[in-house]
């Protein structure tokens, strides 16, 4: 994030939010960046602030002008918000963290669930399951009451779970509708100037959503992802004790992964990777060739 200057006039500060083409796994960064996921994370959340606005305001206010040359595609001119202490998370299906929490106790986050789900299970309906923002390690599951007890104000913490879980059912049924299924995704929010609810940071991305390909979705066992979970299973295969510092990733590793983000991106805004990056001028360079929408199959087995 860096603050930009000329936004005062209009209250207000103004951010320039670059996303990194770096990829960390078990809370270390390895050395080694994937080529344009920056800019997938970048133009997918762009995709979904202009889908979703008429749900809940965000902070976008551009993605080329007042953009440097050199980060566009990967960067956005955003509002400055004050950030609520919360993670948002919505699950519609049983998998990840949700599921060894299920397993233990028949609950996520103090939303009692059904018996017998099984593993990646679509649920009854989506559930909030909100954590907390760990400045050192990992983020906490917390219940409804926690995090209204960390924001201060019920009736706007209750807007928030109501936001969140109408903005996971929209996407949900856009990316199925392209073979896509959104299993569970995190927001965050913050406050403007007038006290408005908005969505910020990334939204809906491979990086803060577990995305499944649905033509080889099947309850009862992990799924292929589009994240980095290729890269997870890569680097707890290869005896690193994930322990700080992370590994430099091999370039077979890294195209796999960068085909699973910009399948995502193909499929779920149906347009070519290259019409984002045409369309925010984004630098030419040399790059390896995007994949066509729907080309891959495979994507890694797994989610986080």
């Amino acid at each position: 994030m860096y603050r930009l200057s000329g936004g005062e006039q209009s209250g207000g500060g103004r951010l320039l939010m670059v996303a990194s083409d770096r990829i960390s796994t078990y809370d270390a960064v390895h050395p080694t960046p994937i080529p344009d996921k920056g800019s997938v994370l970048t133009g997918l959340s762009v995709f979904w602030f202009e889908r979703t606005a008429e749900i809940v305001a965000n902070h976008l206010i551009s993605a080329r002008e007042d953009v440097p040359e050199p980060v566009r595609g990967r960067a956005l001119v955003v509002r400055q918000l004050e950030m609520l202490p919360v993670e948002c998370v919505v699950r519609g299906y049983i998998t990840g963290s949700g599921w060894k929490d299920y397993q233990a106790s028949g609950c996520v986050s103090g939303v009692e669930l059904p018996q017998g789900l099984r593993e990646s299970e679509r649920l009854p309906e989506p559930i909030f399951t909100p954590s907390t923002k760990a400045q050192t390690g990992h983020d906490e599951a917390i219940d409804l009451e926690q995090a209204i007890r960390l924001v201060g104000d019920r009736a706007l913490m209750e807007r928030v779970r109501d936001v969140s879980i109408e903005l996971y059912s929209v996407a949900a049924e856009h990316a199925r509708a392209n073979g896509v299924i959104l299993a569970d995704t995190k927001f965050e929010f913050g406050l403007d100037e007038g006290g408005r609810l908005v969505v910020g940071d990334e939204v809906l991305t491979p990086d803060s959503s577990r995305y499944w390909p649905a033509e080889s979705y099947a309850a009862g066992r992990a799924q292929p992802s589009f994240d980095k979970q290729y890269v997870r299973d890569w680097a707890s295969a290869g005896g690193w004790d994930k322990q700080p510092p992370a590994p430099a990733i091999p370039d077979d590793v890294v195209a796999g992964t960068r085909q699973r983000y910009l399948e995502a991106y193909e499929r779920i805004t149906g347009e070519p990777f290259e019409a984002w990056l045409q369309r925010t001028g984004a630098p030419v360079q040399d790059r390896p060739p995007a994949v066509n929408a729907g080309a891959s199959r495979s994507p890694a087995r797994g989610a986080a």
